[in-house]
């Protein structure tokens, strides 16, 4: 029987690969891949990560010297992973859509949510205050959407978002073909949206794409969303932006120095990350911890995907899902 060794293991990762799971040995590793980690996978066949690993050169070097035949992404993003290093060496496979509307009304739950303060009435009832002061929302009917990328989330954020009838602008640099679909350029998004949200892949172009110029571009009193990468804010630029009141609010699931914290609990320590402590501190962001997948159906399809994935690869077969290394696209940040 084949062995897969599964890194940065959590609770509902490991019922859902139980669950599906026909054909493998699979040992589950708590710590998550890197460098230090990547010598125990010598024997494996197969090695399943998550978007927080770290698979740098190094790390994919262990791999292929120890045999790995393929690097099994459970994620969509693969933007941690050294393709470079990694060309003819072993062989990257992702979950490229795994429930594209389970991030879809994450956003939405997202937006909504910091727009009616439903965070601050929560932990203000549980302490009997019935206060509305502050709580004060605005009407979303009639409001400016921009949507950058339009991939399958990106699609399904905009028909999520139809029904509450906004005004919809889009930025792709790679637009799909449909006329329903109302393209302009960034900088025409940037200036003409009440509110922005990201679905986008980290690259090297869009890395840091909401920085200081981009917010000075933006209308006053915007909302900013993201549930894609950290990275493609610099948060830097977002903190002074909401301090200076150019971002009336912004709704995050993903941070760009996230891999050190995100998915583990920290209560009761102390948070050497002064971005990440202003973020939660800031009284207009709401974050939550890259939780937008996290649905029994995405969880599902994560799970019978990466298997299939595996399987083709082990087989021999053509995976349709394998990330071919391109040296003019490629960046490593």
């Amino acid at each position: 029987m084949k062995r897969i060794a599964f890194f940065d293991t959590k609770p509902y990762d490991k019922l859902y690969f139980d669950k599906f799971n026909d054909n493998y040995e699979i040992s589950y590793f708590e710590g998550k891949l890197n460098k230090k980690t990547a010598p125990i996978t010598r024997e494996y066949d197969a090695v399943i990560a998550f978007v927080n690993d770290d698979i740098d050169a190094d790390t994919i070097n262990i791999l292929a010297d120890n045999g790995i035949k393929v690097l099994a992404m459970r994620c969509s993003g693969y933007s941690n992973v050294d393709l470079r290093a990694a060309k003819d060496r072993l062989t990257v496979v992702t979950v490229p859509a795994y429930s594209p509307y389970t991030v879809a009304e994450h956003t939405m739950a997202l937006l909504l949510s910091l727009n009616r303060k439903i965070h601050k009435a929560y932990n203000r009832t549980r302490d009997f205050n019935f206060s509305l002061n502050g709580l004060t929302g605005f009407l979303l009917r009639g409001k400016t959407v921009g949507v950058i990328g339009t991939g399958k989330i990106g699609q399904a954020v905009m028909e999520v978002l139809g029904g509450f009838g906004v005004n919809i602008l889009a930025y792709d640099p790679y637009p799909i073909d449909d006329e329903s679909i109302h393209y302009v350029d960034l900088e025409y998004l940037f200036k003409n949206s009440d509110i922005i949200t990201l679905h986008c892949p980290l690259t090297e172009k869009s890395y840091h794409m909401l920085d200081k110029d981009a917010f000075d571009m933006m209308k006053n009193n915007v909302i900013i969303v993201n549930t894609s990468r950290g990275a493609l804010i610099d948060t830097e630029a977002l903190l002074h932006a909401l301090n200076t009141e150019k971002v009336a609010g912004a709704a995050l699931d993903v941070y760009e120095e996230e891999s050190d914290f995100f998915f583990e609990d920290f209560s009761g320590m102390v948070i050497n990350d002064d971005m990440l402590s202003l973020l939660i501190a800031h009284p207009h962001v709401l974050l939550t911890a890259h939780q937008a997948f996290l649905t029994d159906d995405a969880l599902e399809t994560i799970a019978k995907t990466t298997y299939n994935n595996i399987d083709d690869v082990l087989s021999g077969e053509k995976c349709k899902n394998e990330v071919v290394y391109k040296s003019r696209e490629y960046s490593k940040k």
